[in-house]
């Protein structure tokens, strides 16, 4: 009986377990040569879509999307390899999908965000925005994310669907911005002189351009000061440095011209009624 058991487990092993071996290093194989396949696939389906000079948002979201199937595809067959039937693989799969599908309804909003992002195309890579509770420069665009960096060098990964939901504002979308400056001086100040040397001030930067044409005027009369608007324009790389750069040569120059920028005051007046005023000694009447 036991030379029985070794025979059949002998003659199993040289059948059945040498057929499923082969098979398991033939499902290795289709793994990885397909995986490279995939991959080199991907890379000319991204070369082709860069010479067809298609937006790099777009290069990136449907590469992704491509080599996604593609692996999909080749694990499909890897699995069919190993003799596991496929068709009812992939109803269950469709099932356990459908239910992976509703528990993740987040996630896909954040896909149909993302495909949303490549239609509508509200900012591109290497657009500085501000969008879902952060700003910084877009560096890439997932299916499901979008990644930005900060002017601080922070990487922020950001929800596609928080990115869609409230308003974006596109710092980059334009070739052109308009600085705005509020310059504060005395009531004593000459207006003729503040306007002056406010006009040189921006004319002498050769980064601000000559149209749209400057405003320089005032704008509004507080308390303790007369506030100056100054608006010129610059081109969007330059809108940082014509702030900084033009506030400072703002100030050197009203200090050179005696011009003053008051602080903030009040003056306060209090009456006293009567000799014996409650608090007030008598020493100090």
């Amino acid at each position: 009986m036991e030379n029985v058991n070794v025979d059949a487990l002998v003659e199993f092993a040289s059948t059945t377990g040498l057929q499923f071996l082969i098979n398991l290093v033939a499902a290795a194989a289709i793994f990885i040569i397909g995986r490279w396949v995939a991959k080199a696939i991907h890379r000319l389906v991204i070369k082709g879509m860069e010479r067809a000079k298609l937006e790099p948002l777009l290069v990136k979201f449907l590469g992704n999307i491509v080599y996604t199937l593609l692996l999909l595809f080749v694990v499909l067959a890897t699995i069919s390899k190993l003799g596991i039937q496929t068709a009812s693989l992939i109803a269950v799969l469709g099932a356990a999908g459908l239910a992976v599908g509703l528990a993740l309804q987040g996630s896909l909003a954040n896909f149909a965000s993302g495909v949303m992002v490549i239609i509508f195309r509200p900012y591109r890579i290497g657009d500085y925005v501000e969008a879902g509770g952060v700003s910084g420069t877009v560096q890439d665009v997932q299916i499901f994310t979008t990644e930005l960096t900060t002017p601080d060098n922070r990487k922020v990964i950001v929800p596609n669907g928080q990115m869609m939901a409230g308003a974006i504002t596109n710092y980059s979308a334009h070739a052109t911005r308009r600085v705005d400056l509020v310059v504060g001086v005395g009531y004593d100040d000459d207006i003729d002189t503040v306007r002056r040397v406010l006009e040189s001030a921006v004319a002498d930067d050769s980064r601000v351009m000559e149209a749209p044409e400057s405003t320089i005027r005032i704008g509004t009369m507080n308390e303790s000061s007369v506030d100056w608007i100054v608006r010129p324009w610059v081109k969007a790389e330059d809108y940082w440095d014509v702030y900084w750069g033009l506030t400072e040569e703002i100030k050197r120059r009203f200090d050179k011209e005696g011009i003053s920028i008051p602080f903030p005051q009040r003056d306060v007046h209090v009456y006293h009624h009567g000799d014996n005023a409650p608090g007030l000694d008598k020493q100090d009447q």
